[in-house]
């Protein structure tokens, strides 16, 4: 018997839709993700992202797809037609890694390559199975990082060896923490995936650095990144703001992108999964909130530089005034 569609894109709220734009978005400002561009753009990186596909014709995306597969019953269930009927799905992708094309907007990794992994229908909705074989899928295709604004009550055995498959052979798996939220750490609420151990869950805040009312509350939070009011691709070749923890975790998606090239860089050679992660952790400040709340903090990659321009201001301050 097929499992009944239990999973759904993250739940997420539409501002505002617009025709055209050209700017930095707000949300990839706040990372610093500009300030690393000189460095690497995430060209050499893919990252999966399994939503509701993607308008692959989307001026702003249509340089940065390698490929796809539609896992949906969506268009006769043809494999070969991944695009998307619903917007989440291209909005995620924008907020990843919309092309430097001197319009509209600018993905945090803004030369990694997509891979469009369409496992929720037009509805916005999906089975465990679509899942799991989605990301299988990605694992055969070779992707750096999977990104997941997607989520169910239920724990699936099959979806949980499906991800820890993925990251035994470093694979990063991004997941939105999900919006059940109360704006209470004293309370927790639980989504999957991104309660599994394996996986980054990623909360939201807004743009003005405060914990989004909505944003869940666990023990498996890990960090968090704006998800209010964030502008990004859209179906039709439009752009929109939406909220919501599904657009928290592309900015942490996009990180790993150009965090992995850095490092590697850097290191000279491959990094493994843990080592990523913890390169990724290096690049978060507190915030004040609790680790339920806020995790390791907000995603910030110029973290490092911070917090030792911060370290050094005090040093100075003791010598001064000992």
């Amino acid at each position: 018997m097929e499992q009944e569609q239990v999973v759904r894109v993250i739940p997420y709220e539409l501002v505002e839709q617009i025709e055209d734009t050209s700017e930095v978005p707000g949300g990839v400002e706040l990372i610093q993700a500009p300030k690393i561009w000189d460095k690497t753009m995430g060209k050499g990186s893919t990252i999966a992202v399994l939503d509701t596909g993607c308008d692959i014709t989307h001026p702003d995306l249509k340089d940065r797809i390698k490929g796809g597969k539609n896992f949906t019953g969506d268009d006769g269930g043809r494999e070969d037609i991944y695009q998307d009927y619903n917007g989440h799905g291209t909005h995620v992708a924008g907020t990843m890694a919309a092309s430097m094309n001197k319009q509209g907007v600018i993905g945090v990794a803004p030369e990694a390559d997509l891979l469009i992994v369409k496992v929720l229908n037009k509805n916005g909705s999906g089975k465990y199975e679509w899942i799991k074989n989605g990301i299988l899928f990605a694992i055969e295709q070779g992707a750096d990082i999977i990104s997941m604004s997607l989520g169910g009550p239920s724990d699936d055995k099959d979806l949980h060896d499906a991800i820890k498959l993925a990251v035994s052979k470093n694979i990063q798996v991004v997941c939105a923490a999900g919006n059940e939220g109360d704006g209470d750490d004293k309370t927790d609420e639980l989504g999957y995936p991104a309660c599994y151990n394996e996986v980054i869950s990623v909360g939201a805040i807004n743009l003005q650095r405060r914990s989004s009312n909505f944003t869940n509350s666990n023990n498996e939070v890990d960090l968090v990144a704006p998800g209010e009011g964030i502008l990004s691709t859209y179906k039709n070749g439009k752009y929109a703001t939406l909220s919501g923890t599904s657009m928290s975790a592309p900015h942490a998606a996009g990180a790993l992108a150009l965090i992995k090239v850095l490092t590697e860089e850097s290191f000279g050679r491959k990094l493994t999964g843990a080592e990523l992660y913890a390169q990724l952790i290096k690049r978060t400040i507190p915030l004040g909130y609790t680790p339920k709340l806020e995790g390791n903090g907000l995603l910030y990659l110029t973290a490092i530089e911070y917090l030792t321009d911060i370290f050094k201001k005090e040093a100075a301050a003791l010598l001064v005034h000992p």
